[in-house]
């Protein structure tokens, strides 16, 4: 026999178990109510586009005015109601299939003697004859209201769980400004420009506002992080690249923005720079000299030291530096400059003459 600590233990987790189990069984329902309705709903929207499609047919036989007298009309013919309900699913919706399988009879219910009266089908077949859909703004086996009333649901500021269906818990997912159980009250960085019990406008807030009552600058509870109260206690903008150390690397520039700051690259020309371009450099980079208040290259293959000095060398500039090529006709072996081999004359062979002795005369 267990001892009551493993009795106690196995007790817990049996009723965890079983609280797993019906958790998803609650969950599944719900998905399975939704996903009725959304099926329901497809069936009859589909109904809806059969009739538009057939509006303008007939019976297609040889004599249509006599199948018309004596078969009844084809606008209100069984032959066209099957044409219809054929077309309502994809072969390969199960769900779909199943359900106009189902409930066939109350088509021909509705087709027969209910159109006229009822002409809306969804309303008609969804929600009051097979009840897998409510009317919209309300939600639930039972069909409640939404939180705001069916007529506006959330208070026209967001979505009602499960609205139109028979599933969903009526809580409101809000529109983006608004929040709360009622989708009343504003979210941080916008205002309640109009607000009663029943109706609330939010309006975004100005850029420098974290929170405000009102749409300007000077309206501001609290500013956001990069902007500072001034001395009319208006937010305004921190201009992070006027501070005497610059918050960028030694190669770079600060870009002030509003509300913060970026950080490009110097020209490459620079050593330093305090914008973009050559002419904003704090010195030049090595290869480069100020001509003018503007970095420019150094041609140093015209200076008057010469820098290629090795024999059979020439000079040529590039951007910043320089090189040092072997001159024309020698090539580079070692290290060293030496003359490119002349490739050698081939002598000109003698042709062998033939000797061609004639013929004497017999």
């Amino acid at each position: 026999m267990l001892s009551a600590g493993p009795q106690r233990l196995l007790l817990l987790l049996l009723l965890s178990c079983v609280t797993l189990v019906l958790l998803f069984q609650v969950v599944d329902a719900k998905r399975d109510l939704t996903g009725a309705c959304v099926t329901c709903q497809q069936i009859t929207d589909n109904f809806n586009k059969g009739l538009e499609r057939t509006v303008k047919q007939n019976f297609g036989g040889g004599n249509t005015a006599w199948e018309e007298r004596k078969l009844s009309k084809y606008e209100t013919s069984e032959i066209r109601l099957m044409e219809i309900v054929e077309g309502l699913c994809d072969s390969s919706s199960f769900e779909c299939n199943r359900m106009v399988e189902e409930h066939e009879e109350h088509f021909e219910t509705w087709w027969f003697k209910r159109k006229a009266k009822h002409p809306d089908l969804h309303k008609w077949f969804c929600i009051e004859t097979i009840k897998v859909c409510c009317p919209k703004g309300t939600f639930g086996p039972h069909c409640n209201s939404c939180v705001g009333g069916s007529d506006r649901p959330c208070h026209g500021n967001g979505m009602c769980d499960g609205d139109g269906t028979r599933g969903g818990n009526g809580k409101c997912s809000c529109d983006h400004g608004y929040k709360g159980e009622f989708c009343l009250d504003c979210i941080d960085g916008y205002f309640n420009e109009v607000r009663n019990d029943t109706f609330s406008l939010c309006t975004e807030c100005d850029t420098s506002c974290k929170t405000c009552t009102g749409a300007t600058n000077q309206e501001c509870d609290e500013c956001k992080e990069g902007w500072e109260e001034d001395d009319q206690e208006a937010c305004v903008d921190v201009n992070e690249c006027a501070n005497d150390s610059s918050p960028c690397e030694e190669d770079q520039y600060c870009l002030n923005t509003e509300g913060s700051y970026s950080c490009k690259a110097c020209d490459s020309v620079c050593s330093g720079c305090t914008g973009a371009g050559p002419d904003k450099c704090q010195a030049c980079a090595s290869g480069y000299q100020d001509t003018e208040g503007t970095c420019t290259d150094i041609d140093e293959c015209s200076q008057p030291e010469a820098v290629c000095i090795e024999e059979h060398r020439e000079c040529i500039n590039t951007k910043g530096s320089y090189t040092c090529i072997c001159s024309s006709g020698y090539e580079e072996q070692d290290g060293e400059c030496v003359q490119t081999p002349q490739p050698e004359k081939e002598e000109e062979s003698e042709s062998s003459e033939t000797t061609t002795t004639p013929h004497g005369e017999l």
